[in-house]
């Protein structure tokens, strides 16, 4: 089985914490669009015969295209793979592209399960981070699409950011539980390089994040879930029994998958390839018929702290079993450097399987990083 990620390099406007690839101008988006589909078709041997259990439209905001327009890429992806009957295909959202005649029209598309960036549920947040969309947009359009008969949604909100209080944050979590969404995710906010946020910190125009309340709200987070009835599957996701996002967990399973369009990575088990983050360069060497990807191939050890850095992360843990697989007697080399967390309470073991405590999960890159080789 396999996946295929679709990067679509517009939004209407430019959020102040993101660095993913975008362009806030649609001048080129019939352009992008062709050139998408000429890549799939060039792309169509990467993953061999595998069957594609999971379509995801990323970006960027890839609500942006017409419902017409996904449905193009869709039944190119089914020109040359063969999908499966049940895949989940999946379209992030932003709350003020999802009316009603949108969701509808989308209805008529295999699209069947939304992401929708929420983010939070207070427009003076909103504002903060430069979103497009209101409060009141969110939770209509989440409403909308239920009613429509989309029941398979995630939505992202954010915390650790300096207007939000505990109770503001205990809101939109509680909010979230009484839409009746099933999956959320959850991401503690980080000051990337390059982006707007982080030039208004070195400016001293907005304080630096508080790794200190970003622990706090973490920590909150995971007893509201637990209350709610959602399990911690990875360290950013939550859900309701069963309802995983399949598509990213097999990327922390190390599960092939194919990625299209500028900026996009894909994994086959041996490399590593990615294309490059220019909407003009890319367009360009389509045209010419040539993929403009750079290519990695994986050494052992990359594999290796790969599976270590993904599988950590996540409740099915890291199998000692599946590291020898790939490097004999890399489980013993794990297992001494794994003492001391098992030691300090952080990291635990139950047969051939490690996994972070509840305590380890706020460490979890650190921990992982010296297990790496």
């Amino acid at each position: 089985m396999a996946g295929i990620y679709i990067h679509i390099p517009f939004c209407r406007q430019a959020c102040h914490y993101c660095d993913f690839h975008f362009s806030t101008s649609l001048r080129y988006k019939d352009d992008m669009m062709q050139a998408i589909l000429h890549e799939i078709e060039m792309q169509k041997d990467y993953l061999g015969n595998e069957n594609i259990e999971t379509i995801y439209f990323g970006g960027g905001t890839p609500s942006v295209l017409s419902a017409d327009e996904i449905d193009r890429l869709i039944n190119q992806i089914t020109q040359f793979h063969h999908v499966a009957a049940d895949a989940e295909i999946t379209l992030e959202a932003n709350p003020d592209d999802l009316d009603r005649e949108k969701i509808n029209a989308l209805r008529q598309t295999p699209v069947n399960r939304f992401s929708i960036g929420i983010q939070s549920f207070f427009d003076e947040d909103l504002v903060w981070m430069n979103r497009a969309h209101r409060a009141q947009q969110a939770e209509a359009c989440v409403k909308r699409a239920q009613d429509a008969g989309f029941e398979n949604i995630t939505a992202d909100l954010i915390y650790g950011y300096p207007l939000l209080t505990d109770t503001k944050w205990k809101h939109n979590l509680t909010t979230m539980f009484q839409l009746g969404i099933p999956h959320i995710s959850a991401y503690s906010m980080t000051v990337e390089p390059q982006t707007a946020l982080a030039a208004f910190i070195s400016k001293k125009k907005q304080p630096p994040m508080s790794e200190q309340q970003s622990a706090n709200q973490f920590n909150m987070m995971l007893d509201a879930m637990q209350t709610n009835g959602f399990e911690q599957y990875e360290i950013s996701n939550f859900c309701k029994p069963g309802q995983y996002s399949r598509h990213n967990s097999n990327y922390w399973k190390g599960i092939r998958y194919l990625g299209i369009g500028p900026s996009a990575h894909s994994f086959n088990g041996e490399t590593r390839q990615w294309n490059i983050a220019n909407n003009a360069r890319y367009l360009k060497s389509i045209s010419e018929n040539v993929i403009p990807a750079e290519i990695e191939t994986l050494s052992e050890s990359d594999r290796l702290n790969e599976y270590i850095m993904t599988s950590l992360r996540t409740i099915w843990g890291l199998d000692l079993d599946k590291l020898n697989n790939i490097a004999a007697g890399a489980p013993a080399e794990v297992l001494k450097n794994a003492q001391q967390f098992f030691d300090n309470g952080t990291l635990q073991r139950n047969n051939q399987i490690l996994t972070l405590t509840a305590k380890g999960k706020l460490y979890a890159d650190a921990i992982a990083a010296e297990l790496f080789f």
